[in-house]
């Protein structure tokens, strides 16, 4: 079988940040970003754990999905299996520096959550008892400050 593109990217490179992972194109002709959300280097930083990213990926999902401009154009996020990021999924042809401003709110919206989780109920959530909402508002807080805040062009491009 053919490798799928995200395992094409040099993993033994990458750094955290933003990158367009793919785009797709749907039989009506609407364009798909897909972009990689990498919190921690692949192989070098511990990965976040699965309870701090369940936490991050009901947070976001839900902040995302009711932003006023955004909301209809997401179309995903939720965590890499190897759970060193995230994917976002948006309606619309885009670059890193398009979507920065939205991950900035979205990050600082996690990092400063005070309360109860939404979705975080055994009717909700298929493990709603599998999180850490401490972990994710320190992932998120340290993406934020460290990465995002004021990326490099490195931050935004995969490595060749």
């Amino acid at each position: 079988m053919k490798k799928i593109a995200s395992f094409t990217v040099d993993h033994l490179r990458l750094l955290r940040g933003v990158y367009v992972s793919r785009r797709d194109v749907t039989p009506s002709g609407d364009v798909l970003t897909t972009f990689d959300v990498r919190m921690t280097e692949p192989n070098r930083q511990a990965p976040l754990s699965g309870a701090a990213i369940h936490a991050m990926e009901h947070l976001a999902a839900t902040f995302l999905r009711n932003h006023p401009e955004w909301g209809p154009r997401v179309i995903y996020w939720g965590p890499m299996g190897c759970l060193t990021g995230n994917y976002l999924i948006v309606c619309g042809d885009y670059e890193p520096s398009d979507i920065l401003p939205l991950l900035r709110e979205t990050f600082a919206f996690v990092s400063r959550f005070d309360g109860d989780i939404p979705g975080a109920t055994p009717r909700d959530c298929g493990n709603f008892s599998f999180m850490d909402l401490e972990a994710a508002r320190q992932a998120a807080r340290r993406y934020l400050e460290e990465v995002i805040s004021d990326p490099e062009p490195e931050n935004i491009a995969y490595p060749e």
